[in-house]
């Protein structure tokens, strides 16, 4: 079994794709903190809009990613609205994908 870090759980996260942009929620900058306590993760994270109609799907999506992390037992998934996403939150590539950039 290996170290549950963030930057695994980082990648892992990439997996999950928002359906509407078809774009990652971590380099969409939707992931606000991580949280690694032995072989527990907690997530917090946001949508692009409090009316995002994928919410429950990127929030299950994302449950269920952080559950196939080799060592995590337990997963928490909030989703919060404070503050509130926007485009600068995006990674470079994203912003580049998406034009901003």
């Amino acid at each position: 079994m290996s170290e549950i870090t963030e930057d695994v759980v980082k990648e892992a996260l990439k997996d999950v794709i928002d359906p509407e942009l078809g774009y990652n929620i971590v380099d969409l900058g939707l992931i606000y903190g991580i949280t690694i306590n032995d072989s527990q993760v907690d997530v917090v994270m946001t949508m692009t809009t409090p009316g995002c109609p994928a919410t429950n799907y990127i929030q299950e999506g994302t449950h269920q990613r952080l559950l196939a992390i080799d060592g995590v037992g337990t997963a928490n998934v909030d989703v919060v609205w404070s503050p509130p996403w926007e485009p600068s939150m995006m990674s470079d590539d994203a912003k580049r994908y998406f034009g901003f950039a």
